[in-house]
């Protein structure tokens, strides 16, 4: 697995946890484990979002990488 591919999975699981925990709060009527649950949705959509600007600049490093060979190879093609 990707470290992008894990952040997301990460960050998604802390969200649904959070999702939980805010619940639990407003049926126990616990505003201190809502308020933890809402922080710890915050923490998975910033690990989700961190894991897909991961992705995006592996994937901008990736068509980088194939730039530069193709170019080589453009060179190697008009010396020989």
């Amino acid at each position: 697995m990707s470290s992008s591919t894990g952040d997301k999975a990460k960050g998604k699981a802390e969200e649904l946890m959070g999702k939980a925990k805010e619940g639990a709060g407003k049926v126990t009527n616990n505003p201190n484990l809502e308020a933890e649950g809402h922080a710890d949705q915050a923490r998975g959509n910033a690990r989700q979002a961190a894991g897909e600007v991961k992705e995006a600049a592996g994937n901008v490093a990736d068509k980088a990488s194939d730039k530069m060979r193709d170019a080589a190879a453009d060179i190697r093609r008009k010396t020989d």
